[in-house]
């Protein structure tokens, strides 16, 4: 994933906020160990449980997601080399076949969340390429190394804590894995999310965001819930997409969920 999510500073305050944020912070990984021990009292007092607190602890400092980090372009790309990049023209084709083929799933998708098939097709194609690669990292130790780092400590923080909980919860484990920046399953929610949106899609009872339906139900209801407006266009200058922004930071990106809907939904 090239650009990190907008949305840590939205979720909801009671699930996911962090009074004291004490625990300090540190632009290399020698410290770790101890900032470990100091963020777990604030994830205890947020209501963070055993399993949680045994998976920080168990946790280590991923020297791959700094790397990722700290090379992110999607911000230097112009639309043309990203869309040439992320191969904007084969999701637009693939996902012309996936929605003819699974029409009843984005109709209902549709139907419930007001979200249209190309938009939802759009972002699973360009995350992780339906399904194909959705990541090789431990979640807990990417997001836990970010809320450590300094660079961005406040934003990860809260998605920390929303990792720890999915734990608690038993959605993900110690050992679940995902993108370098901690993002889960086949639409790549940071966990904070995963936790205050995620949507049980095929109703087996549980959330699962490895399981498509799930995924795409996820997803769905996020984009409702930060504004989406059923019926309404999502193209530059059309008010879905502002909603589209929620999604991303990178203009590229949000100009790619765009384009390559139109080309799928026609």
């Amino acid at each position: 994933m090239f650009a990190f999510r907008l949305t840590a500073l939205t979720l909801a305050a009671a699930i996911l906020a962090s009074p004291s944020l004490a625990a300090f912070c540190s632009d290399t990984g020698g410290k770790y160990e101890a900032w470990k021990a100091e963020f777990a009292a604030e994830a205890k007092a947020e209501g963070v449980r055993e399993r949680g607190i045994a998976a920080l602890m168990g946790s280590s400092y991923s020297k791959a997601t700094i790397a990722a980090d700290r090379n992110q372009k999607s911000f230097k790309y112009t639309f043309e080399k990203f869309m040439q990049v992320r191969g904007g023209e084969t999701i637009a084709k693939q996902g012309r076949s996936r929605k003819a083929k699974n029409a009843s799933l984005y109709a209902s998708l549709e139907s419930k969340y007001g979200v249209p098939a190309g938009v939802l097709i759009a972002i699973h194609g360009m995350e992780t390429g339906f399904g194909s690669f959705m990541g090789d990292t431990n979640v807990v130790s990417a997001i836990a190394t970010l809320a450590y780092d300094c660079r961005r400590s406040d934003f990860f923080r809260p998605h920390l804590i929303g990792a720890l909980k999915l734990v608690d919860q038993g959605t993900i484990t110690s050992k679940t894995v995902g993108a370098k920046h901690g993002e889960l399953g086949h639409t790549q929610f940071l966990p904070g999310n995963a936790l205050a949106y995620g949507v049980d899609g095929n109703g087996d009872g549980r959330v699962d965001l490895s399981n498509q339906t799930d995924a795409l139900a996820t997803t769905a209801n996020y984009l409702r819930k930060k504004g989406w407006k059923a019926g309404k266009g999502y193209q530059q200058g059309e008010p879905n997409f502002a909603v589209i922004k929620e999604w991303n930071a990178a203009t590229v990106y949000q100009q790619a969920i765009a384009v390559i809907g139109k080309k799928i939904d026609g």
